[in-house]
C-alpha cells in the first residue's frame, strides 16, 4: 500500500513540472494593423469591385464614382479660361496700337525740334507733343496693369481647372495597400461622400500578438528577442511558431478583462507586441500566448 502511494505521489510530482515547464509567460490575442479606406469622392458608385476575404494588391484599381459633374464643371471652367484669354489678346493689340502711336509722335517730335531750332516751329507744338507721349505712357502702363490682372484670373482659373481634375481623379478608387479585406461598407449604386468609409483592409502576412506581462518580467524582456509563440490548434493540442519582441509599453495598466481569471485582473501589466509570420492559421482576435527563451518566475 505504502508503494502504491509512492508510486502516485512520484506521478503527481513529475506531471506538475511538465505542466509547469509548459506553462506560458504571457497570454493575449492576435491583431493586425487594420486600414479603412474612405472615399475620396462624391457621388454615386458606379462600380465597386471588392469582396470581403478578398487579397488585393497596393495600386490596385477596384472602382471608381460617378464624374459626369466633375466633368461639366472642367468643361465650365475650360470655356472661362478661353474667354479671359481672349480678353488678353484684345489688350496686347492695345499695347501695340499705343506703342505705334508713340512711334509716330516720336517721329514728328524729332521733325519739330529741327524746325524749333529754325524758328519754323513754336514751343508749343513741343509741349504738345511731349504731352501726347505722357499720356500714351500712362495709356500703356493702365492697359499692361489690366493684362496683368487677366493673367492672375487665367491662373486662378487654371488652378481651378486641375482642382477640377484632381477631383476627377480621386474617384477612381485605388486600393493603397497590400492586403485580405476585412469588411466592406459600401455597395454598387449607392451614393457615397468624401470621406465615407467603403472598406476595411489589413496586411495579414504578419501579425501581432499583444500580451500582457507583470512588472517583475519586465526587467527580462528586450526588443527584438524572439519567443516561442503558441496557439490552440484543437481542443487537446496547440501549434507553435516563432516571433519577435516589437514593443514595449512604457506604462502599466490593469489587465484586460479578457485575458485572466477577476483575480488577475486587479493586477497591472505591461503591453508587449510580438511579430508573428502568418501562414494562413493566424486570425484576428485569435487567443495566443508566447513562452520566453529563458523561463522567468515573477
Amino acid at each position: 500500500m505504502r508503494r502504491y502511494f509512492l508510486g502516485i505521489l512520484a506521478g503527481f510530482v513529475l506531471t506538475s513540472c511538465s505542466s509547469d515547464k509548459n506553462k506560458p509567460d504571457a497570454y493575449g490575442s492576435f491583431e493586425a494593423t487594420e486600414v479603412t479606406i474612405s472615399s475620396l469622392a462624391n457621388g454615386r458608385i458606379l462600380e465597386f469591385n471588392v469582396a470581403e476575404g478578398q487579397i488585393l494588391e497596393a495600386g490596385q484599381k477596384v472602382g471608381f464614382v460617378d464624374t459626369t459633374d466633375l466633368h461639366l464643371k472642367k468643361l465650365q471652367a475650360v470655356e472661362q479660361k478661353n474667354a479671359t484669354g481672349s480678353r488678353k489678346n484684345d489688350l496686347e493689340a492695345q499695347i501695340a496700337v499705343q506703342e505705334q502711336n508713340r512711334e509716330n509722335i516720336l517721329i514728328e517730335k524729332r521733325r519739330v525740334e529741327k524746325l524749333l531750332k529754325d524758328g519754323a516751329a513754336t514751343q508749343k507744338q513741343m509741349d504738345d507733343l511731349n504731352a501726347s507721349l505722357n499720356m500714351i505712357d500712362k495709356q500703356v502702363v493702365s492697359i499692361k496693369t489690366q493684362y496683368r490682372g487677366i493673367e492672375d484670373q487665367i491662373a486662378s482659373i487654371e488652378q481651378q481647372v486641375e482642382q477640377i481634375r484632381e477631383s476627377i481623379r480621386n474617384a477612381c478608387i485605388v486600393n493603397p495597400i497590400r492586403g485580405t479585406v476585412l469588411t466592406k461598407y459600401a455597395e454598387n449604386e449607392e451614393v457615397t461622400t468624401y470621406g465615407k468609409p467603403l472598406y476595411k483592409i489589413a496586411d495579414l502576412r504578419e501579425m501581432q500578438l499583444r500580451v500582457y506581462v507583470t512588472g517583475a518580467q519586465l526587467p527580462h524582456i528586450n526588443i527584438g528577442e524572439k519567443v516561442e509563440v503558441r496557439f490552440d490548434k484543437n481542443e487537446t493540442s496547440y501549434s507553435k511558431t516563432s516571433g519577435l519582441i516589437s514593443w514595449i509599453s512604457q506604462t502599466a495598466e490593469f489587465t484586460p478583462k479578457t485575458i485572466q481569471t477577476k483575480e488577475e485582473r486587479v493586477n497591472l501589466v505591461y503591453a508587449v507586441k510580438v511579430r508573428v509570420p502568418n501562414d494562413g492559421s493566424l486570425k484576428i482576435g485569435m487567443p495566443g500566448e508566447i513562452v520566453l527563451t529563458k523561463s522567468i518566475t515573477p
